[in-house]
């Protein structure tokens, strides 16, 4: 037989299209092509399977060989495709089976020994072909095996060599086919530090536990060394346990990354701090092939942007579109690509450029027009959408050392999870998640609540969306205290966490 086909996959942004390996043999001078808008890493894999096969111990066909990826105008790169385009190439030429491909789909990059190498985007694949209309048995590298085994209902067979994967197709008894992987139930490894290591800041930890419950987003203005960034890393320890399918949502993105996803992590939710320094597209995506940006990593998770005002302007605005859909779009002239991006920010930033504005040891001599051209870098419709925005003030040697003994991430993570069950069952979404006539329904306050919110309102001149942002916030605090309604208290405290930074 001079004609066979073989299935794998490729990836377009979350998804994972089939791919239909067609390997033709014909008389002529030997040469191998392969077509199908494939790119350069596609196009190496020339030299790859040919050096895989012979170090293995096949022939390699000295005959024009002509390799097609279909469909024609689906981009395919990586070298993923060196196992399927290898099996195809020994399939057309009779040195095994072709009919025992049928019932499987393929993927790996092949060492010049015929070694299989890890890839990228695993559980995508195994995600796309659980669900397809007639699945099929995936056969991957073992590097990937346990990533792919998080699908509960895809049938995996790890290989480590291009020679395991033969032996599995052409065995007669079942004792010489590749086992089936089945992974252990995952531990999740959460070792996030604990917030009893903050000393002292009970008002900004209130404000981290008010933005943990509703899922908003969180701003923390002060001073250097008051505890901003030990706050922030310390926040997604108050976060609730993600789902099963949540899980599987942030291992998907994570796999497509460059770095992977790491099984040990199954079910621990992501914290990205990328430096001040990142451009646009390494915190949205984007590349000629596009792939998930930051945003995207902190998918179901927590994004930390530390020094907020030292990041590039422009790169802060593509935060805009994010924080409002939970999703990003990545669009090329030649394709598009989606990617989730329902990530919880928490950033920092000091009050003016020196850092000592307000602080007790009055070392600030920055002038009213230096600080609010510090403050201007950020954006007003950028702030607008950050919820929170709470002050963390110094604290004093004395203070320090007679802190008592400060709740554990533990202690105000129950009180959280309490809040969002509340949430979940009076309206199946965290309060963040509320639009238009949810709003209306979810978030009546009382009559006097209600003049309070409209004064500060008049008086703050608050965007609609301002004070929407403040009604969510005052529903949440009545959430942690477990009230039915929404109060004059809870609006007071809610109309505080949006006083902190004014953009003239």
């Amino acid at each position: 037989m001079s004609l066979a086909v073989v299935k794998s996959r490729a990836l377009a942004g979350m998804r994972a299209p089939e791919v239909t390996v067609e390997v033709h043999l014909a008389n002529g001078l030997p040469s191998l092509t392969i077509v199908g808008l494939p790119d350069t890493e596609v196009k190496e894999s020339r030299d790859r399977v040919r050096s895989a096969i012979q170090n293995c111990r096949f022939e390699f066909p000295a005959r024009r060989i002509t390799v097609n990826l279909a469909p024609a105008d689906l981009p395919k790169e990586s070298g993923r495709f060196d196992l399927p385009i290898a099996l195809g190439i020994l399939a057309a030429s009779g040195q095994i089976p072709a009919p025992a491909l049928a019932d499987h789909e393929f993927a790996g990059e092949l060492s010049l020994s015929g070694e299989l190498r890890p890839i990228r985007g695993a559980l995508a694949m195994a995600h796309a072909l659980a669900h397809a209309e007639v699945p099929a048995a995936f056969v991957l590298p073992a590097a990937n095996a346990d990533e792919a085994a998080l699908v509960g209902c895809a049938t995996v067979y790890p290989a480590r060599s291009l020679l395991e994967v033969c032996a599995h197709l052409t065995a007669r008894d079942d004792g010489d086919r590749l086992a089936a992987h089945r992974r252990a139930a995952p531990a999740c490894v959460c070792d996030y530090p604990d917030m009893s290591e903050v000393k002292g800041q009970a008002p900004v930890k209130r404000a981290l536990e008010v933005a943990a419950a509703g899922g908003h987003q969180a701003l923390l203005i002060g001073p250097p060394g008051t505890g901003k960034s030990m706050l922030a890393t310390r926040f997604p320890a108050l976060l609730p346990p993600l789902s099963e399918a949540q899980s599987l949502d942030v291992a998907t993105v994570l796999s497509l990354s460059t770095q992977g996803f790491d099984p040990t992590r199954w079910g621990a939710r992501p914290f990205r701090a990328p430096h001040h320094t990142a451009s646009a597209v390494a915190l949205v995506g984007g590349g000629g092939t596009p792939r998930p940006g930051e945003i995207s990593l902190a998918h179901h998770g927590v994004l930390f942007l530390d020094e907020l005002p030292e990041f590039d302007r422009k790169v802060l605005e593509v935060l805009r579109e994010p924080l409002e859909c939970g999703r990003i779009t990545i669009s090329r002239a030649s394709r598009q690509a989606e990617f989730p991006a329902e990530f919880q920010l928490i950033a920092a930033m000091n009050p003016c450029p020196c850092g000592y504005l307000g602080h007790a040891s009055g070392r600030c001599r920055c002038t009213p027009e230096a600080v609010a051209r510090y403050q201007g870098r950020l954006s007003g419709p950028l702030l607008d959408r950050i919820d929170v925005q709470i002050e963390v003030p110094a604290l004093s040697a004395d203070d320090l050392a007679n802190q008592p003994a400060c709740e554990s991430s533990s202690d105000i993570a129950r009180r959280v999870g309490a809040a969002r069950s509340r949430q979940l069952a009076r309206q199946d979404k965290p309060n963040h998640a509320l639009q238009g006539r949810d709003i209306e329904r979810y978030c009546q306050p009382t009559p006097t609540a209600a003049g309070m919110l409209r004064h500060a309102a008049n008086r703050l001149h608050w965007s609609a969306r301002a004070y929407h942002r403040a009604l969510k916030i005052a529903r949440t605090i009545a959430d942690l205290d477990g009230a039915e309604g929404i109060d004059s208290a809870h609006i007071a405290e809610a109309i505080q966490y949006r006083r902190a930074v004014s953009v003239k």
